[in-house]
């Protein structure tokens, strides 16, 4: 919803008397963030950005190459054609409790046996599934394993574990309930 300014503090009021039958309540970005991280979902100008094609960001199925003409279309089909270099993954990651502890916020390498492979792009905390998480891009060959993964935090190495499927919902079930 977009609004004048003028009519901001008159849209809210008519937004929270309109949920409160329905238990509305405020909750800020950090909230908000947690929530996609736990579906695994990328966000603008981090996951899904110029450099990241399509594919690499998992958004081929919006690609519709059979569907006419569009700008990039040529550039779609070549990249489809040639299959992404690099994935965009989820990771849960070993944080353990103490003064150290902290979260992925973005642009911390991922170690894939021993050597750097890829970058977190995003992440924080997860507080529905209790774990922290990280989205970031993987070489394609590596996009499959589950095993094998770090994500350097704070000049440390945490063991990172791919995930297969997002931690809350994966088949979509309530989403669509």
């Amino acid at each position: 919803m977009w609004v004048g300014p003028a009519y901001l503090a008159t849209l809210f009021d008519l937004l929270m008397a309109t949920g409160e039958p329905y238990g509305i309540e405020i909750f800020g970005g950090h909230a908000l963030n947690s929530l996609r991280l736990e579906k695994s979902y990328g966000a603008w100008a981090t996951e899904y950005r110029p450099v990241y094609d399509p594919y690499e960001a998992g958004l081929g199925p919006f690609v519709k190459l059979g569907k006419g003409d569009f700008i990039g279309k040529a550039a779609a089909a070549a990249v489809h054609e040639a299959g992404p270099a690099r994935r965009l993954c989820a990771f849960s990651v070993d944080v353990p409790p103490g003064p150290r502890a902290a979260d992925v916020i973005g642009d911390e390498p991922i170690w894939h046996d021993g050597e750097v492979v890829g970058w977190v792009t995003s992440g924080g905390y997860a507080h529905h599934a209790a774990t922290s998480v990280a989205l970031g891009y993987v070489p394609s060959a590596s996009a499959t394993d589950v095993d094998g993964f770090e994500i350097e935090i704070l000049g440390e190495r945490r063991v990172a574990t791919r995930l297969a499927e997002c931690l809350f919902d994966p088949a979509g079930a309530r989403m669509r309930g």
